[in-house]
């Protein structure tokens, strides 16, 4: 019997192969093959110095062997930082781009061979990994996680090819994102702004709170009382505050608050609930350190719908104290202003914000008399002069209002009023800084994203409106940085901060980045038209023209009446020719002029 037992061992696992490499082959085989052999010679000792074994290479595949996840990662960032310094003298269309997938499973020995399902989810994870990235898997994730000096984005689970069930999948962070390839051309350049690291500071994430009423007209109110809290939090400089469109994309989920806060990258998870009967409101709610389950703090707290603020309040106060959280007095005078002073100042702002958030002309709208409504009960209530200048902004800039001057100026008027009443309110710098984008005085709108940023360091809105005004500005380094800042603050669903970044790295150069940034949200978002043009301009720029025209259909279909004219006039470029760089190829792939 024990001879015909079948030899296993716990490994890790890598595959790699070259992105593209038949194309490569059809432009110059020779070369190709040249160029691949020099760069294994270099790659296979940084495997054995990693203590790897090469267990066999098939054409410009390879699969290895590490007794380690942690070597197995070391190596591989090593080598894809290798072939990014490599290539980058190469032109775009000749850079050979390793993709690698890295698994931790049970393997089977078959001589010097090795086999099994740990062996082929590696395979399928290089398959799905960006030219120049790393994939690996959570059973992986987990030997690594705090050991390796990089970072590590959340893939979710994805179904892969011929395995019988989903795999999670973490993408590292090599560069300036997921690819070494990706980032070569912003390494060349100098780094002279570096934006902090994520999260070195307290991490919270707030849940919607669950709706005990037993009305789902309720909703929005229920949902309101969270994202307060959760905003007067993100006013804290002590404290990473994970941004509202990551944490409420658990709705109605029934998940672990371990998993929720490994997923978003917080330390601690506020749940709760609430019920409002009449005029009575009850709120419980309840803190969970991510990392075991465990309650921080719990509590219940009862009032009349005129005191709704000050329960949150309360609440904020008992979760600063119950994670230790220091105040400057600046932070207490700021956190602990009164707010509405009126519930139905609440109702109108919050049934506005519903409206505002599904952006079409008829529903801006009906959001602009919503928060006119609000600011005729209490006219310096600043998340309502917020919201009407953000709303204003948009129908002056999408032309949903005829005299776009007047508009600006009353956008810009809800700012002066909102500093007035609170000089640190970032969120009106926001409105400044998106009036004068699109009025084109980039200086200006620059100045007001740069004193946002300052006001409200946890705001992933501010990072991206922020990076928005730079764009414009001609800033593409610091544009493509905010943004990607904006997205560690967004784990997930940060595809408006993504469409900007990919357009960002487009000017760069950085045209394998951008098309991947642009890929990931049309997947999600498929009528999104930045993001396709985008996609146009970038598959152009590599080469790749058939593809791009390609997406050009697929835009049309989509937009039939898009005409690059009109888009043109709809970009405030502060540089004519950054505007020519994105448009010309647009025009190239055949779309109407």
């Amino acid at each position: 019997m024990s001879g015909n037992r079948v030899e296993r061992r716990l490994a890790a696992i890598v595959a790699a192969d070259v992105a593209g490499y038949s194309r490569l082959m059809g432009l110059d085989e020779v070369g190709t093959a040249r160029t691949l052999r020099e760069h294994r010679a270099v790659s296979d000792a940084l495997v054995a110095k990693h203590g790897g074994r090469i267990v066999k290479t098939i054409g410009d595949g390879v699969l290895l062997e590490f007794p380690s996840v942690v070597d197995a990662v070391e190596c591989t960032v090593a080598v894809q930082v290798m072939m990014a310094e490599r290539n980058g003298s190469v032109p775009q269309d000749r850079r050979m781009l390793y993709r690698i997938g890295i698994n931790l499973g049970d393997i089977l020995i078959e001589g010097d061979d090795i086999l099994g399902d740990g062996v082929n989810v590696a395979a399928r994870l290089e398959g799905i990994a960006e030219p120049g990235g790393i994939c690996i898997s959570a059973s992986a994730y987990d030997q690594v996680r705090g050991k390796v000096a990089v970072e590590f984005a959340d893939l979710g689970e994805q179904n892969l090819r011929n395995i019988d069930r989903p795999v999670r999948v973490y993408a590292a962070k090599l560069g300036d994102h997921f690819g070494t390839g990706m980032s070569v051309a912003l390494s060349s350049a100098p780094d002279t702004r570096k934006l902090p690291p994520v999260p070195d500071k307290l991490s919270i994430a707030v849940l919607p709170f669950q709706n005990m009423s037993g009305d789902p007209e309720q909703e929005y109110f229920v949902d309101g009382i969270a994202e307060d809290v959760l905003t007067t939090l993100s006013k804290i400089q002590e404290l990473t505050v994970i941004a509202r469109n990551s944490s409420f994309a658990f709705k109605g989920q029934m998940r672990d608050v371990r998993e929720i806060g490994r997923i978003l990258g917080a330390r601690y998870v506020l749940e709760g609930s609430v019920r409002k009967v009449g005029n009575r409101v009850r709120l419980t709610a309840q803190l969970i350190d991510s990392t075991d389950g465990s309650h921080r703090w719990a509590d219940r707290f009862d009032g009349g719908l005129d005191d709704v603020f000050d329960l949150q309040d309360r609440i904020t106060q008992d979760i600063v104290a119950a994670i230790e959280v220091g105040l400057t007095g600046a932070e207490q005078a700021r956190v602990w202003r009164k707010r509405s002073g009126s519930p139905l100042v609440y109702e109108f702002f919050l049934k506005g914000r519903k409206l505002y958030e599904n952006f079409a002309k008829y529903t801006h709208a009906q959001a602009r008399v919503q928060f006119e409504r609000v600011l005729e009960i209490n006219p310096v209530f600043t998340p309502g002069l917020y919201m009407l200048g953000l709303t204003l902004t948009d129908q002056a800039r999408f032309g949903w209002e005829k005299d776009r001057a007047a508009a600006f100026e009353a956008a810009l008027e809800c700012a002066t009023k909102a500093l007035a009443v609170d000089p640190s309110d970032a969120q009106a710098y926001l409105v400044i800084g998106y009036v004068r984008t699109f009025q084109r005085r980039h200086d200006e709108a620059v100045e007001a994203g740069e004193k946002a940023v300052a006001l409200s360091p946890s705001g992933a809105d501010v990072y991206h409106m922020a990076g928005m005004y730079h764009g414009y500005a001609g800033n593409f380094r610091e544009a493509a940085l905010y943004e990607e800042h904006s997205q560690r603050l967004t784990p997930i669903l940060a595809f408006v901060s993504m469409v900007d970044e990919a357009r960002a790295r487009f000017h760069l150069g950085d045209f394998i980045a951008s098309r991947a940034i642009a890929l990931r949200v049309l997947k999600e978002r498929p009528r999104w038209l930045t993001a396709h043009s985008t996609l146009v301009a970038a598959l152009w720029n590599l080469g790749r023209e058939e593809e791009a025209r390609v997406v050009a259909r697929e835009l049309l279909a989509h937009h039939p009446g898009f005409s690059v004219a009109r888009w043109a006039r709809a970009l405030p470029y502060h540089h004519p020719e950054h505007l020519d760089a994105l448009i010309k190829p647009l025009q190239l792939a055949g779309l109407p002029e």
